[in-house]
């Protein structure tokens, strides 16, 4: 099962499903009055997007409980939610926002300007642990002229701006602990959190915009994909966020009773080193490792004809994207030829540290028999993930290690030198600096498609595959959301027939 890294925590799921909370009980419902439940693997570590809450808590919170002066889109796009409208100034250092009138957050606080910017303070302070932090570092000022304005002072132009603060969800200044609690603006309040079983939203009355199209959704956490499967088999759940397999998908295929979806994903799987240590900070044995490792047949293995093969940081919904799964060819002959190249004819050892979740071992057990093949030993670290964000994230003691990215336009961390995988190259820094800056689109495009292209040549990481997103339901619901961008769930439009 998956755990992103981004929020970049990984969340570890621990779960039993909760008797008496099942959806398909038969009893007659109004649509209006639906309980939607909801199946899935990811238990929020904690309810604060900016303290290590990880993907869970996205998934159940984004858009439901919280909300951004922007939204992405199911779809990608960004639109305008908490924000009424923008003036940019013309040499793009100021954006001046007007907010939304007639917001109240679950308190009934009314929404003001000292409300957005202390939440954007949140994600900007020393405890943060948003990885999106470092996205707005050109924030120079946030000035609150009245309750309804705010207005940003950057120190360079920032052409993604708009888009990052659809990261950022706006919290009540006087709200107190969020990592239990919450006080938000969006269509659902929390109810309550069993940890280990279930999450439950309410409706919330006194929503300034469509009123969700449902009562409540319950999120019903699992440990297990089979589990979870079953639970879906027998009513208990009316869907499930994100299927973990291919062979999950046989008892769903062509059953009338149930609706699979294939959406699109932007998390992908990554071999990562650590570019600062030896022999992982010499080029050519990167390219080594990603030449021995057959990526079709490792997704093959995993994912059956589900999935994409990728050759760099970027899915294919990013504007910059680029077929570059040929930099770095399947080809043991050239793998070993460029281990000899750096004096490692004799192969090495190193340590793979493994998060503990799915599908993680079984990739971790595939790279280490296809290196074998190279005279490259790989010795297997199973750790949890909170193991894996102290370890690897946070303290950067690690060789190489596993792990999942599921934000979209994220290549970008690559041109941070201080980022837990190390890479460091200063004409990608100086690209990825350049593009944030660029004045149009098309320039920014075309700066990070450079960037593309110049971490799959450094072998930066192995980019192993792009993660299918698929989502079965009921067949007598619908209004659920399909694509997987960055781990949201929209609930709000939800029905049962």
């Amino acid at each position: 099962m998956r755990r992103p890294l981004l929020a970049v925590t990984a969340a570890a799921a621990a779960a039993l499903l909760l008797a008496g909370c099942a959806a398909g009980s038969g009893t007659a419902q109004n649509a209006d009055d639906a309980t939607i439940v909801i199946g899935s693997l990811y238990e929020p570590q904690n309810l604060s997007n900016t303290q290590g809450g990880g993907q869970g808590v996205t998934e159940a919170f984004n858009g439901n409980v919280y909300e951004g002066l922007y939204k992405l889109t199911d779809d990608g796009e960004v639109e305008p939610l908490l924000a009424q409208s923008e003036q940019v100034s013309d040499d793009g250092l100021t954006y001046t926002i007007t907010l939304r009138d007639g917001v109240e957050f679950h308190s009934g606080k009314k929404l003001t300007s000292a409300d957005v910017k202390a939440s954007v303070e949140a994600v900007l302070a020393d405890d943060s642990k948003s990885a999106r932090k470092s996205s707005f570092g050109p924030i120079a000022d946030i000035a609150t002229p009245d309750e309804n304005t705010v207005v940003f002072t950057l120190s360079q132009r920032s052409i993604s701006f708009l888009y990052n603060l659809s990261y950022v969800w706006i919290v009540n200044t006087e709200a107190g602990d969020l990592t239990t609690t919450e006080d938000g603006t969006g269509p659902y309040t929390l109810d309550e959190w069993k940890q280990g079983s279930t999450l439950t939203l309410k409706r919330f009355d006194g929503y300034w915009g469509s009123p969700a199209k449902n009562a409540e959704v319950v999120f019903t956490y699992f440990t297990d994909a089979t589990a979870e499967n079953n639970a879906l088999l027998t009513g208990e759940i009316d869907l499930i966020t994100s299927i973990q397999g291919p062979d999950q998908l046989a008892q769903f295929d062509g059953n009338s009773d149930y609706v699979v979806s294939e959406g699109t994903s932007t998390t992908k799987e990554l071999l990562a080193f650590n570019d600062r240590v030896a022999p992982f900070d010499n080029v050519d044995v990167r390219k080594a490792v990603y030449s021995a490792i057959d990526t079709k047949k490792l997704l093959s293995s995993i994912w059956g004809d589900y999935g994409t093969l990728i050759g760099s940081m970027v899915p294919p919904t990013d504007p910059w994207y680029e077929d570059l799964t040929g930099v770095n060819p399947y080809d043991p002959a050239l793998s070993m030829q460029l281990l000899a190249q750096a004096g490692y004819a004799d192969g090495f050892t190193f340590t793979l540290d493994t998060p503990s979740y799915d599908p993680h071992p079984a990739v971790a057990e595939f790279l280490q028999s296809q290196l074998a093949e190279v005279g490259i030993t790989v010795e297997i670290n199973t750790i949890s993930a909170d193991e894996w964000y102290t370890k690897v994230f946070k303290d950067r003691d690690f060789t190489a290690t596993l792990q999942e990215h599921v934000n979209d336009r994220d290549v970008v961390w690559y041109g941070n030198p201080d980022f837990y995988w190390g890479y460091n190259n200063p004409q990608v820094t100086q690209w990825v600096s350049e593009a944030e800056q660029a004045t149009t689109v098309d320039e920014q495009t075309s700066l990070l498609k450079q960037v593309n292209e110049q971490i799959a040549a450094d072998a930066a990481s192995v980019w192993l595959y792009l993660y299918p997103q698929i989502v079965v339901a009921s067949s007598d619901v619908s209004g659920y959301p399909v694509n997987g961008l960055n781990s949201q769930f929209f609930a709000y439009d939800i029905v049962k027939s």
